[in-house]
């Protein structure tokens, strides 16, 4: 479908949706090429939208002819989010983007273009409902506060479900956990569009591939022991990741398959299904061992005994895409990687905002404990429980 875009005019009062956890903001902070300092300039300050209630129904009624009964906020930190339930029927999310993001149309449309091919092929993406003029997105001029500025909108189907962190992650969760980011990626990579290419983000700080612009960082951590193994993580990633990436697999990321970004129900089994994937905003180049990696931290975040969680997510994983010996060797590494992507942006935004300490730290506590028990148990150890218990999980 031809993209094209509405401008709508309204300048009214400010709402302010509430926060969520840290690594989405965090992630937000540094997702531009050249890692941009985005709340570093007062006119990016006021990126985010505060749409009040009235204008989110003003909007649903012009662009898509549906009058809301019900409207709340959804958790979000650069964009604006709400749950909107109209009378006519049906449940739908609209989603109102930041200032900044909302200049780059491009990505917006290759984003949702993504989402649409995935719930095409059968895995759990949101869609995208056309304005009653057959568009799919709109540009929005509205006064937040700050003056009229420009809001790309989109109205999304709603998914049902709790985020995964919610719920206990029992191997079989995990072993899902696993295929399910394995399936996106296959069915990624087979997605045409003519602007795949502005997903070569070569600055992309969240890219691991990227993990040497962390060095730039580093000095937020002098004088905590936790430097030292951050330094040790990114000389071995030089020393033995970066001289197989060309034996790596190329696919196209989803980049964020977190604890946030992974929705869940009941079975019919007293247990859980996979019933949405969420954010795509973190799109990028890259290869299927990244997204294994990715999917192996963030669920070891949430886990009682975070080293249980490589097996079964690698034998979800392997049952729809099998490692090579190379990506096998490096698993363990990125997965560090990972983590100190997250951990060193953490602290380098509470230096920007010491006020935000307690708030922009609430991931990063339960990384760093994590960080240190990997790095002592040490990669011998680490993949021999990985790899072994993935193995039982498959017979």
């Amino acid at each position: 479908m031809t993209w094209m875009f509405l401008l709508g005019v309204a300048c009214s009062g400010a709402w302010i949706c509430p926060k969520v956890k840290a690594a989405a903001f965090i992630r937000r902070l540094w997702n531009e090429p050249k890692h941009t300092k985005i709340l570093a300039d007062m006119s990016v300050k006021h990126a985010k939208p505060n749409f009040s209630p009235s204008q989110v129904s003003e909007i649903m009624k012009r662009l898509y002819n549906l009058t809301p009964s019900e409207i709340r906020p959804l958790p979000s930190y650069d964009d604006q989010n709400f749950y909107v339930a109209p009378s006519e029927g049906g449940e739908y999310v609209l989603k109102i983007m930041n200032t900044e993001d909302s200049k780059n149309t491009t990505i917006i449309e290759l984003q949702t273009h993504a989402m649409s091919f995935l719930h095409q092929n059968g895995l759990p993406a949101q869609t995208v409902v056309p304005t009653t003029s057959g568009q799919l997105m709109s540009l929005e001029e509205m006064d937040c506060g700050y003056g009229c500025q420009k809001y790309v909108v989109r109205l999304l189907s709603y998914l049902p479900g709790v985020t995964i962190s919610k719920v206990p992650l029992t191997p079989k969760l995990l072993y899902e956990a696993g295929r399910m980011a394995a399936r996106m990626d296959e069915i990624l990579q087979k997605m045409d569009h003519p602007h795949l290419s502005i997903l070569q983000r070569d600055n992309f700080i969240w890219s691991l591939s990227n993990i040497l612009l962390l060095e730039g960082y580093m000095s937020v951590l002098d004088g905590d022991p936790l430097q030292k193994v951050m330094k040790s993580v990114i000389h071995q990633y030089k020393n033995s990741v970066f001289p197989k990436l060309s034996s790596f697999r190329e696919c196209i990321n989803h980049g964020d398959f977190n604890d946030l970004n992974v929705l869940v129900q009941p079975d019919d089994n007293n247990g859980y299904k996979i019933s949405g994937i969420l954010d795509f905003g973190d799109m990028s180049s890259g290869y299927y061992v990244y997204e294994l990696a990715i999917t192996i931290m963030y669920m070891m975040i949430e886990h009682p005994d975070p080293i249980e969680v490589g097996g079964p997510v690698l034998a979800g994983w392997e049952s729809v895409f099998p490692l090579n010996e190379d990506e096998k060797d490096c698993l363990y590494l990125l997965v560090l990687s990972r983590f100190c992507q997250s951990l060193v942006m953490a602290r380098y935004s509470v230096k920007l905002h010491p006020e935000n300490e307690e708030y922009l730290m609430i991931t990063s506590r339960k990384g760093i404990k994590i960080l240190q028990q990997v790095w002592e148990l040490g990669k011998e150890h680490v993949e021999k429980v990985w790899f072994q218990r993935a193995a039982q999980f498959n017979k």
